[in-house]
């Protein structure tokens, strides 16, 4: 893109639909905010548990400040492998029933690094193709032969694994998918990572808190899966974990280059994430009020013109259809005080503009009945 390309450029995205700008938040992440000085009902965030705000993790996170300060200092292979780190690790292991972990400072920067210190350009990535964005540039970095089968399609990928020769194989896959709310069949997948010798990479970032690995079929954590879980969603603070095997997180200390070469998370962090997990371990209830909260919401929305795609998740897409009318219906649910905004491509595919809501535990059901209420007087 030339300097002289930009300004055309941006007229064209306008033009599209598809300029995006940025929203100011004032105050604290919640249900309740102020955007750009108006309050509004959020359905925009990925804060599914309500933590982010919690007074627990937040005098976590000042009590840490106050005695280790703000600031790591430097990477973690110098001196900023910090002791709360390295407790956040175990925890974050133990708790998923793996031998060790990998605190990572985003979940972007942890699959860029898992799948560049596995893979080199002889290998194969196998990748669903709704997967994250930092899953399909960890491919093109690694330059892995990078082999994109059909959403969710089991039958496609065990093919293509087939005929693969390459010496690694690695299967990526989000474990929930963001954009669609839908599940990977991971019990499916690690059974056929098991028959033709692949890593498997489940990005967990949208499930991790909400729902267990055992209610998806994985029981037990095998060598060859790294399970990746990132912790400024449900837990509420910020940063990622990778779990797997202690030889394979070993080779990620020294081989992974997102981790290597840059500055550690600030310890308060860490102990911010370290009671979060605590949280996270007794929020049954929460769980229990997300779910209640899905099923209303899908009773209440039935019959819309535009309808819901199947979703057990938090994440409850609005399928629109084209750019405008989706910009349209968030600009008009603003002006009735709910924050909504429009999903559109590049992040979903052509055609498929949707309204994402986020659900939060934090949510009530008086919430869900005013954006159902908002949505069936738009539709009439």
């Amino acid at each position: 893109m030339r300097c002289a390309d930009l300004e055309p450029g941006l007229a064209a995205l306008a033009a599209g639909g598809s300029l995006r700008q940025r929203r100011v938040l004032a105050g604290a992440q919640g249900v309740r905010v102020e955007i750009d000085g108006r309050a509004m009902l959020s359905f925009a965030s990925n804060d599914y548990l309500g933590l982010a705000a919690h007074p627990e993790i937040a005098a976590a996170a000042c009590a840490a400040a106050q005695t280790y300060g703000v600031g790591a200092g430097a990477s973690h292979l110098l001196s900023g492998h910090h002791a709360l780190h390295d407790a956040l690790e175990t925890r974050f292991a133990a708790m998923v029933g793996a031998p060790a972990a990998l605190l990572f400072s985003t979940g972007y920067m942890a699959n860029l690094g898992v799948v560049t210190a596995l893979l080199g350009r002889h290998d194969a990535l196998f990748a669903d193709k709704l997967n994250h964005a930092s899953l399909v540039d960890a491919a093109r970095l690694s330059g892995a032969d990078h082999q994109r089968y059909h959403h969710n399609d089991m039958a496609d990928l065990a093919r293509r694994l087939a005929a693969s020769t390459a010496p690694t194989k690695l299967i990526a896959v989000d474990a929930v998918f963001s954009m669609d709310g839908d599940t990977a069949p991971l019990a499916e997948l690690l059974a056929l990572a098991e028959r033709y010798d692949a890593w498997l990479l489940q990005d967990d970032a949208h499930g991790f808190g909400v729902l267990s690995l055992a209610e998806r079929g994985v029981t037990a954590m095998p060598e060859r899966l790294l399970y990746l879980a990132t912790f400024g969603k449900a837990a509420g603070v910020a940063g990622a974990a990778v779990a797997g095997s202690a030889n394979a997180v070993a080779w990620l200390v020294n081989r992974a280059r997102t981790y290597i070469y840059t500055t550690a998370q600030p310890p308060l962090l860490a102990a911010a994430t370290l009671k979060s997990l605590d949280l996270i371990a007794q929020a049954d209830d929460r769980r229990a009020h997300l779910r209640a909260l899905i099923a209303h919401l899908q009773q209440r929305l039935a019959g819309l013109p535009w309808r819901l795609m199947p979703s057990v998740t938090p994440i409850q897409p609005l399928l629109v259809g084209d750019n405008a009318t989706a910009v349209r219906l968030s600009q008009a649910l603003a002006e009735r005080g709910i924050w909504l905004p429009a999903i559109r491509p590049p992040t979903v595919p052509e055609g498929t503009a949707r309204l994402r809501i986020s659900l939060s535990a934090a949510h009530g059901f008086d919430g869900l009945d005013a954006l159902a209420d908002a949505l069936w007087g738009l539709a009439t």
